[in-house]
This record gives structure tokens, C-alpha cells and sequence, in this order.
């Protein structure tokens, strides 16, 4: 066989990935980012500004790490990229689009003869 009967095709599986940050897919770091962010000036505020004391400050600033997290890793990390919409819209409407599941067992009064 001759090298020059090889084909060799270029695939660019690399531009398929959105690469990783701190071991979170895609641009996930930016949302734990934003989280950690909205804490420290929710912390500032209540405790400087409003003189709200030091753990009543911590416990309500902790609120939107806790929320981002839980979104990040519930909804995002290793999900399909419409993951976290689709539950939304499960929860809000519905199944969606499906036929109609009969139950295996009918209630006896529901019966058609």
C-alpha cells in the first residue's frame, strides 16, 4: 500500500468544545464569579452601611453563593446546553407535546361497556 492513497481529513472536534475553567464547563466560572461578588457587596452593605451585625451580615450575603451553586451544579455542570431551561418550562407547562398515557388501572365506575 502507498502513502499516498492515506486520506487524512482535518475534523476540528476542537472547535466543538467550549473548554473548561477550574473544572467547570464553558463559562461557568463567570456565574460562581457573579455569586461570590453579589456576597462580598451584600456583606459590605449590611455590615458597613445598614451597621447590621457581623453573622447576621454572613448569613444573608451567603444566600446568592448558595443560589449560584446550586445552579451552576443542579442545572449547568455537565448538563445539555438547554438543561436548565427545559426543567423551567417542565415545572411551568407541563410535559409539553405527548399522547395521553392511559393508566393500567382504571378506577371501576370509569369503565365504558
Amino acid at each position: 500500500m502507498n502513502n499516498s492513497d492515506i486520506r487524512f481529513t482535518d475534523t476540528n472536534s476542537a472547535d466543538d468544545s467550549k473548554g473548561k475553567t477550574w473544572g467547570l464547563d464553558g463559562n461557568l466560572f463567570w456565574y460562581l464569579i457573579g455569586g461570590a461578588f453579589a456576597s462580598v457587596v451584600i456583606m459590605l452593605l449590611l455590615f458597613s452601611a445598614y451597621r447590621i451585625s457581623f453573622v447576621a451580615a454572613a448569613a444573608v450575603a451567603v444566600i446568592p453563593l448558595t443560589l449560584t451553586l446550586i445552579y451552576v451544579f443542579a442545572f449547568r455542570q455537565g448538563k445539555p446546553p438547554r438543561y436548565a431551561i427545559d426543567c423551567l418550562e417542565s415545572w411551568l407547562f407541563g410535559k409539553g407535546f405527548c399522547p395521553e398515557q392511559k393508566p393500567k388501572i382504571q378506577h371501576p365506575l370509569n369503565r365504558h361497556v
